[in-house]
């Protein structure tokens, strides 16, 4: 599912724009499974991107073309992804119908569920069981401000390269658990995508996304507090958040943290685990920057009760000799799960 389609390329080239870093993967289709070629990223000026708003679409621009030239990328069409609340995914009831028929009906389906102005926003849809015979269907309605997309479109462009399609960050990270995880895709599970600014809480239910949310909370607020709570610096700070230091009773700290986002976890899943026949939620993985977190996994997984784990996007994945440049490739694989994603989904 994307809001941009134009072909298919055996090459897939995945462009994360986050927050606080650009990142891109590079996967080649051609020989059966996927093999990462290339996997690269660059830190973006502060403040260049708030809370997943551009403020600086020209820095931005500027620090996508400095990546691809230092990481040799001379691929020019990309796979990239927008998300936060001007995005929603919602799962429907609908009468039973084609696909074609339903496309027909979308829009008017869509006004019942999406809190914005139709005349504004870009639509798709999933039939999620078209193998049933029942009256009723079960359909993944996706809707984005159009604002957002043709803003991502263009800056893109304006970094010189051509967007072949533009997903959304949560189906991304769904194609990169499903290749590394497929445990993941029976029973109730969920991951997030602990960013910069924010955190993607996303839950499946037999490997179908029943929920997407975000959270204020990410690695720029943990930062901060260790800043003004103990009195680090920032790079002190930035360092151990990374765990290249240390710092006194940072277990509590992390543990007070991890129990902030536990709630916020648990209140975005609430009604839907009150409205399930599933128990609940049988583990979760964490991604992203913040998931690099000395000790936040453990804290996380002891607040919410269930086993939780940091994703590796190359779990099952080659990666190709050369493929990256970083000192240590298992260090940074959790801020990669996103580009992957991206380049395995390539183009409908």
């Amino acid at each position: 599912m994307a809001f941009l389609k134009l072909g298919r390329a055996a090459l897939g080239v995945g462009l994360d724009i986050g927050s606080g870093y650009v990142k891109v993967a590079v996967v080649d289709h051609a020989k059966g499974g996927p093999v990462l070629t290339k996997a690269a990223m660059a830190s973006l000026a502060p403040d260049a991107i708030v809370e997943g708003e551009v403020m600086d679409p020209t820095l931005v621009a500027q620090g996508v073309r400095a990546l691809f030239q230092s990481a040799g990328i001379k691929h020019k069409k990309v796979v990239a992804a927008v998300g936060g609340r001007d995005v929603i995914i919602k799962k429907i009831q609908m009468d039973r119908m084609k696909e074609a028929d339903a496309r027909e009906v979308i829009g008017w389906e869509a006004e019942q569920h999406v809190p914005f102005d139709m005349e504004s926003v870009t639509l798709d849809f999933q039939i999620l069981d078209p193998e049933e015979e029942s009256s009723q269907m079960w359909v993944l309605l996706v809707a984005a401000k159009r604002e957002l997309v043709e803003n991502r479109v263009a800056l893109i462009q304006e970094a010189n390269l051509e967007p072949v399609a533009i997903d959304v960050d949560a189906f991304a990270l769904h194609n990169a658990f499903e290749v590394n995880y497929p445990e993941a895709m029976s029973g109730m599970s969920g991951f997030l995508n602990i960013g910069h600014d924010t955190t993607n809480v996303n839950i499946l239910e037999s490997g179908i996304p029943v929920l997407s949310r975000d959270v204020a909370f990410g690695t720029r607020r943990l930062r901060e507090d260790l800043q003004r709570e103990r009195g680090l610096s920032a790079d002190v700070g930035k360092a151990v958040l990374e765990g290249r230091e240390s710092s006194p009773n940072v277990e509590t700290f992390m543990a007070e943290r991890a129990a902030e986002l536990a709630l916020g976890v648990e209140r975005a899943a609430a009604f839907l685990q009150a409205g399930a026949a599933s128990a609940g939620i049988s583990k979760m993985y964490i991604c992203g920057g913040g998931a690099r977190v000395p000790g936040l996994a453990q804290a996380l997984g002891e607040k919410l009760r269930i086993p939780t784990e940091v994703a590796n996007p190359f779990q099952r994945v080659e990666v190709a000799p050369g493929a990256v440049e970083f000192e240590s490739l298992e260090e940074v694989a959790p801020m990669m799960m996103l580009p992957l994603g991206l380049a395995l989904r390539r183009a409908a």
